[in-house]
């Protein structure tokens, strides 16, 4: 690979320009908050991610903050921003970072990997993000910009860790300040120019090094990528079963959650697995409510 085909110096100078203004980039942000914002972005679009990050701060500005709500109203909070048991897992994490590390959200990836629910992306971004580390960082649009500009190709496929990582770590400022605020600029240049389906070429910076410009923007070649649905699933269903236990202040009665959906046996199964993943629990009457709060 050759480090050329996104010079530093040309992708920094269009981040200054071009970065969105997001309130987890402020240079006063705590790690806390930037930890937080990357568990929220997870599969989650900015504009959804941004009204409930603010509101998750101004009411839990610490680790130890968060650890002292109940499960119930951290899962209340999380409101509709999807894949619930991301805030049980932010939950854990917040204790353990209150408990065992003064409540200071750890600087070293491998600490912060063994917390709970901190996968690879979350704890490389926090330690790039929040504590300007030289440290790889890629995400799914980190991942495309990669794969046309340095390979020429129009999807990355399948990802590789160990691959995608390596791909990127090349290609970083040797500067820990610069590196770190690079790898936030490939982020947003995937995110607003080269995005999936209609690239805003002529706006990239990178355009006239772009090794897919040059093999002349070859079509994707790879086998076709099934549909992400929601209507009908059991991802839908699950909200919707939620939604009726996150909007009471008491436990519900069961026939209000029939109420819901139809299907008997797809709406059961649904339940049951709220109640297995923690986001619901259920009386010694026969009610349903959010974790703790029975």
């Amino acid at each position: 690979m050759r480090s050329r085909e996104l010079p530093p110096d040309t992708v920094l100078a269009w981040f200054d320009v071009h970065a969105r203004d997001l309130p987890w980039r402020d240079p006063d942000t705590s790690a806390w908050g930037v930890l937080v914002s990357e568990i929220m972005l997870q599969q989650t679009p900015v504009s959804r991610v941004e009204p409930v990050w603010l509101n998750w701060m101004a009411r839990w500005p610490r680790p130890s903050d968060l650890a002292a709500e109940t499960q119930g109203e951290v899962v209340r909070a999380w409101g509709k921003l999807g894949y619930p048991r991301r805030a049980l897992r932010l939950h854990a994490a917040a204790t353990e970072i209150a408990e065992r590390h003064d409540d200071v959200v750890p600087s070293d990836v491998d600490v912060l990997l063994a917390l709970p629910g901190i996968g690879a992306y979350t704890a490389r971004a926090v330690a790039a993000f929040a504590y300007g580390q030289r440290t790889p960082v890629v995400d799914t649009n980190v991942r495309r910009v990669v794969a046309r500009a340095v390979h020429g190709a129009a999807d990355a496929g399948p990802p590789s860790t160990t691959r995608d990582l390596a791909d990127v770590a090349v290609l970083l400022p040797t500067t820990e300040s610069r590196a770190a605020r690079y790898s936030a600029a490939l982020m947003e240049l995937g995110a607003i120019v080269c995005t999936a389906r209609s690239p805003r070429c002529a706006d990239c910076p990178v355009l006239s090094d772009c090794a897919w410009q040059r093999a002349g923007r070859p079509a994707y070649s790879g086998p076709a990528k099934p549909v992400q649905r929601f209507a009908g699933t059991d991802r839908q269903v699950r909200g919707l079963l939620l939604d009726v236990v996150r909007g009471s202040d008491r436990p519900v009665e069961r026939h209000r959650l029939d109420l819901v959906w139809a299907d008997a046996g797809q709406r059961d199964r649904c339940l049951d697995s709220l109640l297995v993943d923690g986001l619901m629990e259920q009386t010694d009457e026969g009610l349903f409510a959010l974790p703790g709060e029975r």
